[in-house]
């Protein structure tokens, strides 16, 4: 049976209406493939080459653990984005913005598989040496987080992004660590109206 880790998380990775509007989560810890860089998403050589990377990697883990019985779906892509400087988010300066692309992983395909399947990748031409030696294999603990579904263009997030921090905060919550997005759609197959983005910011007690 192939697990399917977005509905044994459905919690955490919603997709319907019913998720729009912005609630508390307490996410469980999760083994990710992760690429860093830094750059406008929209014109970055390097956004576009960790998206290759971390496919790569994901997808050769997947053919490795089916090959071993443990067969599972490849989960969406997640960026954790933020600046060194707070005002280069709001003034939209997008070559200074920082990232993390990730794919998360069941346990079954364990930290040891993942690795071998980095050393694959790079062995098969689908990774260079030195993008090799950039994919982290990674056990990341986000926590407790306001988080809602966003459907439509990724430029349009900023009012629901406002919207979940002012929540928070009139909830009692204080904002920590790294804006999250989680990419349900495929914007290359799909109308930008219809995209959809889970948003998810950490938060902790005041």
């Amino acid at each position: 049976m192939k697990i399917d880790e977005r509905k044994v998380l459905s919690e955490f990775y919603p997709s319907g209406k019913r998720a729009t509007t912005p609630h508390l989560v307490d996410v469980s810890p999760g083994l990710f493939v992760m690429v860093d860089g830094q750059g406008d998403p929209n014109t970055s050589e390097r956004y576009m080459e960790a998206i290759g990377m971390i496919y790569a990697v994901s997808y050769g883990a997947k053919f490795a653990s089916k090959a071993l019985g443990n067969d599972y779906a490849v989960m969406p892509m997640e960026g954790l984005w933020w600046s060194d400087d707070i005002d280069a988010f709001e003034e939209e300066r997008r070559d200074e913005w920082l990232w993390t692309l990730m794919i998360r992983h069941p346990d079954v395909a364990g930290e040891e598989l993942l690795r071998k399947a980095v050393e694959q990748a790079a062995a098969k031409g689908k990774l260079t040496e030195k993008q090799a030696s950039e994919v982290r294999i990674e056990r990341f603990d986000e926590g407790l987080a306001v988080q809602a579904l966003h459907i439509g263009p990724y430029d349009s997030e900023g009012p629901l992004i406002a919207q979940m921090h002012e929540w928070a905060i009139g909830e009692g919550f204080k904002l920590r660590d790294k804006h999250h997005e989680i990419y349900l759609g495929d914007p290359r197959r799909t109308a930008p109206e219809k995209l959809k983005t889970i948003l998810r910011q950490p938060v902790e007690k005041a």
